[in-house]
Parts: structure tokens; sequence; C-alpha cells
């Protein structure tokens, strides 16, 4: 299990706090400082069932400015996530093959009571 935390995320210690409290110790992945390559993205929105732009957080100043006037195609998008982790959405819990954002918090909980 592998959470993709930004320490400085209230939501994103707030899971950690709630998998903590119950007893689960997940590999902290600080995607700030370590960030995630293309290949890794494409395979953690494989993980979520999504589209690439459900993992962007649109609302981010810098997504407003650079890309969201833009006609962006999912490569593109993946592109840009790459070279702009804080552009991904957070929490994100990576449990096996399968994952889940954590927006609400109770989306993680549902994976982990979900079975494989």
């Amino acid at each position: 299990m592998r959470l993709l935390h930004n320490p400085r995320c209230s939501k994103s210690r707030e899971a950690l706090a709630e998998l903590t409290a119950r007893g689960l110790s997940p590999e902290i992945i600080d995607y700030l400082t370590h960030p995630l390559d293309e290949t890794a993205i494409r395979t953690l929105i494989a993980q979520l069932g999504i589209a690439p732009l459900a993992l962007v957080r649109t609302k981010e100043a810098l997504w407003q400015a650079q890309f969201a006037h833009a006609a962006l195609d999912d490569d593109a998008i993946i592109t840009a996530l790459a070279a702009h982790p804080k552009l991904i959405e957070r929490p994100i819990l990576i449990h096996h093959d399968r994952a889940a954002i954590g927006r609400p918090i109770e989306n993680i909980f549902t994976l982990l009571d979900t079975p494989a």
C-alpha cells in the first residue's frame, strides 16, 4: 500500500492520520519531491480507472494560467502532470492494482474495503 502524499495538504495529512489510526502503515511517496514520470502517471490513471483530466487539480493557478485554455489531448495532459507534479490530485492511495483519490477521504477506505 502506497500513499501519494503532499505533507502541506490538509486532506493528505488527514488521510495519513486516518490510515495510521486504523493501524495501517502505507509507504509514503512525497510526489512533489519524487515526481512520477509519464509511465508511472499512465499506470496510476489505469489503476484509478479515470481519464487523465480527472487527475488534474484544475483550480490550481498553474493549470489555469498555462493549460486551462489549451486544447490538450490525453498525452499532453500526462506530460503536463509529469512536468508539474503539483497539478496532481491528492491524496491518492494505491493498493494492489487499484487506486483511489482521497477526495472525499472516504474513497480511500472504500478502496480498502472492496475485495481486489
